[in-house]
C-alpha cells in the first residue's frame, strides 16, 4: 500500500489506537480493539519487545483491512527497523528530518510531530503533508489551521470521548488515542459510536 493510500485511509478512519505497555498487553489490546472494529493500530517503540509485537501484528493482519504502523519513532534507524517489521506508517513525537527523509526514501507514510508553526514549516519543506500535533492543544490547532489550511493534522495526547468531536470541529483530520481507548476498562463501543457520528457529519 502506498503512502497516499495510507493517508487517505487515516483520514477516512479518523481513529488510531496507540498501543503501549508490555508485549502481552499490546497484543491483547490489539486483538480486542480489532474485534470492535478499530482498523488502525500504532505500536509504540516504548512497548517492551516492540519489534516483535510489530512483526506479529503485521503478519497477523497482512492482506486484511487492518493497518499497522509504528509510533514513538525518534530516529531513522528505528524507522527503518519498523519498516522491516512490516510497518505501513511511521509516527514520531518530534519534527525529525532524518525520519522524514528515510520514509521518503522508502515511500512510507510518515506523521512527524510538531508543536509550533516553525516546526510545521520545517517538516513541510521535506514533503510532509500530514502531521502529528503533539502535545494536543485545541487552541494551537485552530491557530495553525488558519495559515496552513491544507495541512492535515493528527492529534495525540489527551484525546478522549468527551473531547473527540471538539478536535474534529477544530480542524483535526485524525486522532490517536492511547490508554483512554486501549485500556481493558475503556468503552470501545462508545469510541466507535462517536467516530461514526463524526464520519456522518463530514
Amino acid at each position: 500500500m502506498n503512502r497516499q493510500e495510507i493517508y487517505s485511509i487515516t483520514e477516512k478512519q479518523k481513529l488510531i489506537a496507540v498501543l503501549r505497555g508490555s508485549e502481552k498487553e499490546a497484543l491483547t489490546a490489539a486483538e480486542r480493539l480489532v474485534s470492535f472494529g478499530i482498523k488502525m493500530l500504532e505500536v509504540t517503540f516504548t512497548v517492551s519487545g516492540a519489534p516483535d509485537v510489530l512483526s506479529k501484528l503485521c503478519k497477523k493482519y497482512a492482506g486484511s483491512d487492518i493497518i499497522v504502523g509504528a509510533g514513538t519513532v525518534l530516529d531513522s534507524e528505528t524507522a527503518r527497523a519498523a519498516m522491516l517489521c512490516g510497518a505501513e506508517f511511521i509516527v514520531s513525537p518530534a519534527a525529525s528530518i532524518d525520519v522524514i527523509k528515510i520514509c521518503n526514501r522508502y515511500s512510507k507514510a510518515v506523521f512527524p510531530g510538531i508543536s509550533s508553526a516553525t516546526e510545521l514549516i520545517s517538516v513541510l519543506e521535506y514533503g510532509a503533508d500530514f502531521v502529528k500535533l503533539f502535545p494536543g492543544d485545541i487552541s494551537l490547532l485552530k491557530a495553525l489551521k488558519a495559515p496552513f489550511p491544507n495541512v492535515k493534522f493528527m492529534i495525540t495526547g489527551g484525546v478522549d470521548t468527551d473531547n473527540l468531536e471538539a478536535w474534529f470541529k477544530a480542524g483535526a483530520s485524525a486522532c490517536g488515542a492511547g490508554s483512554n481507548l486501549t485500556a481493558k476498562s475503556a468503552d470501545v463501543k462508545k469510541w466507535i459510536d462517536k467516530i461514526s457520528v463524526i464520519k456522518g457529519g463530514n
